[in-house]
Order: structure tokens, then C-alpha cells, then sequence
């Protein structure tokens, strides 16, 4: 492995050790039996409907904008979609907005089962394979993914199936877990081609030690970080399959601007843009989770102390004393599924930072499934300071909670088989007495 530059400029200070959060927690009552039983039903509801679905974007897939033409424009694509992404009722059907596979969440799908194999055959990841192969975004030469719908951003419209940064890395990290588990070569020169289009599309640098990726379109230079560490931890997974130099230097340089621009306080806004300055619960997360990441890819500690600091920003600013994991740092409302998800996998993610971590996560868990689990079999998008939005979005809420029910299981696993080797490792006890 190529030896990692010492002279990273970090200037990130280590907050003290045993920091303790403020959150009071009670011990979770939540079985291992529980989460494998709603993992279970989650799973059922998601192969029931093809893991097709409805997503809080999509309004624009609404055949009204090809009827009516005079709709077709920025404004009113702005509206309707603002508009059914907040309505507490799906009018969705209504619209003619079909249900659609999204391959972001088909890879989390996958993703969630390779994790756990007591959930899904080898026929149902296999069948996720080739959906997320033919979901492959069309006239490009390398393998990438772009969402199922298209959506209007502030400025233009990105049309639909274009391939992005976010997308591609989601759908080129499963496949590589499909490739550690199956040695399947097809998987990992999929993803190799997937770093490829970043490194050739999307990577940018300007100067020194300012590098970013083109996101949601390559021509866009917005910095965007949680796009920069999620682009980064691809490309040095990439690199430790190849040993490509190219691979660990764009990794290294989008991690470390990137990480240089962590706040005092150990957060991140979403990006430099002034439009785009909040701190919210799940980008803070997906940072965090691809630090470590990297970390654990490159052999180093370079941004442990990014990582410590982040997380101690996290834990302190983004639950509730019940469980329930607010969106902004400032701000409990809504209370997002997706956030739910995302903060049982950061908390399993960095067990070593809080010993407490595991019970967070069982309690999010449990706020979740007692505000925000419907006995249909799915997971309600959000709750509200009035009510709770009970659309069943596939991508959004269903893909990530399976594999957040995952996390929380493959942690059981490990967790059981550490157990066992430990009482199988004591040493026998003599039945005769001591002389």
C-alpha cells in the first residue's frame, strides 16, 4: 500500500477523552427477536411490491408536465414537487406519478442483505444484481446510476436518470460487498469503471488544496461534503482493490478539503454555497460513517480526530432524551425516517467512541418503531409537530431502515460470536480443591 502524506494540514484540536453527553438514556428492552421480526415483515413488504415505490422527489414523473406543457417550468416544477414532498396525504396516484425502482435504494436493498444473510437467499441478491445492471444510466461509457425521477433543484433541472456522484457511489459500494462475498470479478470491475467516471466526469481540483465533485451535475462546482467524503471512501475502497495510485490521491485530496472545513464546533454545513449552510442529522452521519471509512481503507488515522470531534458534535446536538433523532441541530422538526436509519448506522459504525453507542441505536430504534412503524409492514416517511406523514416512500424510508435493521442485527452476530469465543476461551475450572 502507497505510504499516506504525514503533511495533511490538519489543524482539527482532539476534544478531551471520556466526554460524557448530556442525554439521559434509560437501558433499551429491545430483543434481538424484535428487530428480526420487523426486519422480516419490512423485507416481506419490499419484495411485495418489487421494491418499487414512491419517493419524496418524484413528482415530476407526473405525466401532467407531457399534457400540459405550460407546466413544464421552473416554478410550478418547484411547487408540486415542494408540495407533495410536505403533504401529510399522497396524492401521488391522483397525479399519475407511477411507483418506480430507484437504484440508490435497490443497492441499499442489497446491501442490507449481504449484511444479513438470514434474510435474503442467494437468488434475491442475485435478483438485485441484475436489477441495479439493467437500472445502468444509458449513453455513457462507464457504469453509473442517476435517480428514477427528475427533480428541480434551485437553478435547473436535472432530467431523469442522469447519472450522479451520490447514486453511483451507494450502487458501486454494493456491488464491491457483493464482490467480497462472492468473489464475483464482474462486481468489481463494475465498480473500478464506477471510479472511473468519477475521477473523469466529476473530480475537479483548484489549486493547492481546494478538489470536489461535480454534484448533482458534473458541471456544477459547488462543495458539497458529505458528496466529497462519499466520493472519497469509493475511491479508496477502489484503491485497495487495484493498488491504482490515481484512486488514493483523488480520495486523499477530497477527504482533506473537505475535512479542513469542519467547523469549530466538530460540524459540517452541507456545503460552502450560501444557500447551503444547515447542519442536519443524516449528511452529518454519512460523513462521519465515511471518515471512518477511509480511515479503515488507508490504514490510518490521519482524520481521527475529524471523526472524534464530528461525533461528539453529533451525539450532543442530534437526539432527544427519548430516542428520537431530530433533523437539525438547532431544530427537532421533522423527525425523518431516513434520519432514523442513519443514526442507528453511525452509532454502530463508531462503537469505540461512546460506550453507550449500542444502546443510543436500540432506543432510536424503539422510538421508531413505536412512532413510525405501521402493521402494514412499512416505515411512516415522518412525524410532525401535529402529525405523522404515513406515505410509504421505497428509497427514502423502507430501503434505509432495512439496512439499518441489518446494521443492528449483523451487530447481534458479532456481539453473540465475541461471547461465545470468550467462554469457550476460559480456562476449564478445576474440580479439585486447592492444596
Amino acid at each position: 500500500m502507497a505510504a499516506i502524506s504525514p503533511n495533511s494540514g490538519l489543524r482539527v484540536q482532539r476534544p478531551p477523552t471520556g466526554h460524557v453527553s448530556a442525554m439521559k438514556m434509560s437501558a433499551s428492552t429491545m430483543s434481538d427477536s424484535d428487530v428480526q421480526i420487523v426486519a422480516t415483515r419490512l423485507l416481506a413488504y419490499c419484495i411485495a411490491q418489487n421494491w418499487a415505490g414512491y419517493d419524496p422527489y418524484d413528482a415530476l414523473n407526473s405525466p401532467l408536465f407531457r399534457l400540459f406543457p405550460f407546466l413544464n417550468h421552473k416554478v410550478p416544477r418547484l411547487v408540486l414537487t415542494q408540495a407533495l414532498r410536505r403533504s401529510p396525504v399522497n396524492f401521488r396516484g391522483l397525479l399519475g406519478v407511477p411507483k418506480t425502482q430507484n437504484p440508490k435504494g435497490v443497492a441499499l436493498f442489497l446491501a442490507a442483505l449481504l449484511k444479513t444473510p438470514q434474510l435474503g437467499t442467494a437468488q434475491l441478491i442475485s435478483s438485485l444484481r441484475d436489477t441495479l445492471l439493467a437500472l445502468r444510466a444509458p449513453g455513457t461509457p462507464y457504469w453509473c446510476w442517476g435517480y428514477n425521477f427528475p427533480w428541480q433543484t434551485r437553478t435547473l433541472v436535472v432530467p431523469v436518470g442522469t447519472p450522479n456522484l451520490v447514486t453511483s457511489v451507494f450502487v458501486g459500494q454494493s456491488l464491491l460487498d457483493l464482490y467480497d462475498r462472492s468473489a464475483d470479478q464482474d462486481c468489481a470491475s463494475i465498480a473500478e469503471s464506477t471510479a472511473n467516471y468519477i475521477l473523469k466526469e466529476l473530480y475537479w481540483t483548484e489549486g493547492r488544496d481546494c478538489a470536489g465533485v461535480g454534484y448533482p451535475l458534473p458541471s456544477m462546482r459547488h462543495q458539497i461534503h458529505n458528496a466529497n467524503f462519499l466520493g472519497s471512501a469509493f475511491l479508496a475502497r477502489v484503491y485497495g482493490l487495484t493498488g491504482e495510485v490515481r484512486y488514493l490521491d483523488g480520495a486523499l485530496r477530497l477527504a482533506r478539503y473537505s475535512a479542513s472545513r469542519q467547523r469549530a464546533d466538530g460540524s459540517w454545513v452541507y456545503g460552502e454555497e450560501t444557500t447551503q449552510q444547515w447542519v442536519d442529522n443524516f449528511h452529518t452521519g454519512f460523513n462521519l460513517c465515511a471518515l471512518h471509512q477511509i480511515d479503515q481503507l488507508l490504514a490510518t488515522d490521519e482524520f481521527e480526530a475529524h471523526i472524534r470531534h464530528g461525533f461528539d458534535f453529533y451525539r450532543d446536538h442530534f437526539f432527544r432524551e427519548d430516542g428520537a433523532p431530530r433533523y437539525y441541530h438547532n431544530k427537532t422538526y421533522p423527525i425523518d425516517i431516513h434520519c432514523v436509519a442513519q443514526s442507528i448506522i453511525t452509532l454502530l459504525t463508531l462503537p469505540e467512541l461512546r460506550p453507550d453507542n449500542s444502546v443510543v441505536a436500540r432506543t432510536v430504534f424503539e422510538w421508531s418503531r413505536k412512532h413510525m412503524w405501521n402493521e402494514r409492514g412499512f416505515f411512516s416517511y415522518r412525524v410532525l409537530r401535529g402529525c405523522t406523514i404515513h406515505i410509504p416512500y421505497m428509497r427514502w424510508s423502507q430501503a434505509w431502515m432495512l439496512l439499518a435493521l441489518s446494521t443492528l442485527l449483523q451487530q447481534s452476530e458479532h456481539r453473540d460470536a465475541i461471547e461465545k469465543f470468550q467462554r469457550l476461551s476460559e480456562p476449564a475450572i478445576s474440580e479439585e480443591p486447592t492444596r
